[in-house]
């Protein structure tokens, strides 16, 4: 079982920026692969951003790719996602998630979700 709990969210004008962080407890972090997903009111959730085990190599969707960026201190247990140059269609919900594979963060089929955490864009 892992455990993993968001921080960080919160209001930001348009062009603002926000950094995230998803701290993880129970099994040992630096085993999975570690994801972030969003969910605006109406909509499904989307795929943000995703990061091997190692951190080594990283994932983008195409709307977030160039203003995000995902990364991991495994020694905090802490996932983090720097988001720059903020846009009202960034609103949304945010979850982080784990797996053991990168595969299952990717697709959002990961075993473990925390609850999420509100990111407002507005002026």
């Amino acid at each position: 079982q892992v455990l993993l709990e968001e921080s960080g969210g919160g209001l930001v004008q348009p062009g603002g920026s926000l950094r995230l962080s998803c701290t993880g407890s129970g099994r040992p972090f630096p085993n999975y692969a570690m994801g972030w997903f969003r969910q605006a009111p109406g909509k499904d959730r989307e795929y943000v951003a995703a990061i091997i085990a190692s951190g080594t190599n990283t994932f983008y969707a195409d709307s977030v790719k160039g203003r995000f960026a995902i990364s991991r201190d495994n020694a905090k247990n802490t996932l983090y996602l720097q988001m720059n140059s903020l846009k009202p269609e960034d609103t949304a919900v945010y979850y982080c998630n784990a797996d053991a594979t990168v595969r299952d963060v990717l697709s959002g089929a990961a075993d473990y979700w925390g609850r999420g955490t509100q990111v407002t864009v507005s002026s």
